[in-house]
């Protein structure tokens, strides 16, 4: 199962990866951004050559509703039809599993939590991942998630102690929570579900723990032991609902501007020439998974995601994270999908549409002009199928 060029670790193996063992990799696969209106790269800087974000989708822009229309329509949060499409959504998944989820072949890539984290980077580069689960073969018991996330405490904590460079290639994924607690970093809460247990009850807990990925987990009959069974994302989760309730999608026709669907405060931002370890800060300050990248009048030019902090710190090279973002860019793959952006004014049944289609992780809000409004995470579109209109639920909406 392959989320994107960057996919987690979703593939069947048949054992952790130790450091005698890595994975043969394969060659992961990608579509192109059907139905957008992709304008090509731009003319950039000689090493800043990339994917450009792909045009506002026009496809995407909503029909104008006739007035007498609109007057019909019952007003207020939630017209009947919208809540009537998010209640079909959300029984769907109360009948549906997490195994349900998975597709009929599919690998899976664990790393055992000995394994030494310069080793670990390199299997996840070889197999075109982003993520494994790691597994304590002592106790014989899932022992988390190895994610981008854990680079970036890695590079956070060569900041804080410049001096212990040396000694960073020595570090073992079983030290990561040793990492965490030298450099103030409250630990991931290790979170996993039943294959066979709801899928409504996965996308909870992965709202609940801010969790974008979780592993499903399983026991052995016979030994009574834990098993990896895979991982599921939200962009998996997401696009399952998207091909499998388009009768119940459709019915979501309030605009993002109204729904107020992302964020469009206080955004982190970067250019071209800002520094790797500059957008690292930032991911850190501000706690989020992307930064957009723009120039002096604001436009989009790119995106540089938590996912690209990999390729950049390949050989352990730690200490050379002053390259620009633009450099860093144009090692992306060549099969790279480009960036998806939306209008404020754009439906979600029209966003659920392009994840139908396409591999979207996230969509960059702006305007006519491609200037920057806002961007909408996966995280927010899930929260809003599950817990709008909900009463007295203990995740805040």
């Amino acid at each position: 199962m392959e989320d994107d060029t960057r996919t987690p670790a979703e593939m069947a193996h048949p054992g952790p990866a130790t450091e005698d063992s890595a994975p043969v990799a394969s060659s992961p696969t990608t579509t192109s951004a059907a139905g957008t209106n992709s304008s090509g790269p731009l003319p950039l800087r000689h090493g800043h050559e990339l994917p450009f974000v792909a045009a506002p989708s026009s496809y995407l822009r909503p029909k104008p509703i006739s007035r007498t229309m609109s007057d019909n329509r019952a007003s207020g949060p939630l017209d009947k039809e919208q809540m009537q499409g998010l209640r079909g959504v959300r029984e769907f998944l109360k009948v549906r599993t997490s195994y349900d989820v998975l597709p009929l072949s599919f690998r899976l890539v664990v790393l055992d939590n000995n394994l030494l984290i310069r080793k670990s980077l390199n299997i996840l580069i070889q197999n075109g991942i982003v993520s494994a689960p790691l597994w304590d073969s002592k106790n014989s018991t899932f022992a988390g998630l190895l994610t981008s996330t854990d680079f970036i405490n890695v590079i956070q904590y060569y900041c804080q102690y410049p001096d212990e460079i040396g000694n960073i290639d020595q570090f073992r994924l079983c030290s990561l929570r040793d990492i965490e607690r030298a450099i103030g970093v409250l630990p991931l809460e290790t979170v996993s579900v039943h294959p066979m247990r709801p899928l409504y009850e996965a996308c909870r807990r992965m709202l609940k723990t801010r969790a974008r990925r979780i592993p499903l987990v399983d026991r052995d009959d016979e030994t009574g032991r834990e098993m990896v069974v895979s991982v599921i994302t939200q962009y998996r989760i997401l696009k399952f609902i998207a091909v499998n309730n388009e009768q119940y999608t459709m019915l979501l026709k309030k605009a993002v501007r109204e729904l107020g669907l992302g964020t469009y405060k206080d955004l982190a931002t970067a250019t071209m020439g800002s520094s790797v370890l500059d957008v690292i800060h930032l991911m850190v300050k501000y706690n989020i998974s992307a930064v957009p990248i723009i120039d002096k009048n604001n436009k989009v030019l790119n995106l540089f995601e938590a996912v690209d902090v990999i390729p950049c710190i390949k050989g352990g090279a730690y200490d050379e994270l002053s390259a620009t973002v633009g450099e860093a860019l144009s090692r992306r793959a060549e099969e790279f999908g480009g960036i998806y952006t939306c209008n404020e004014d754009d439906r979600l049944d029209a966003i659920f549409d392009t994840i139908r289609k396409s591999r979207v992780h996230r969509l960059i809000v702006v305007d006519d002009d491609n200037r920057l409004k806002g961007i909408i995470s996966l995280s927010d579109i899930l929260k809003y199928v599950l817990l709008y209109g909900e009463e007295d639920d203990d995740i805040e909406y």
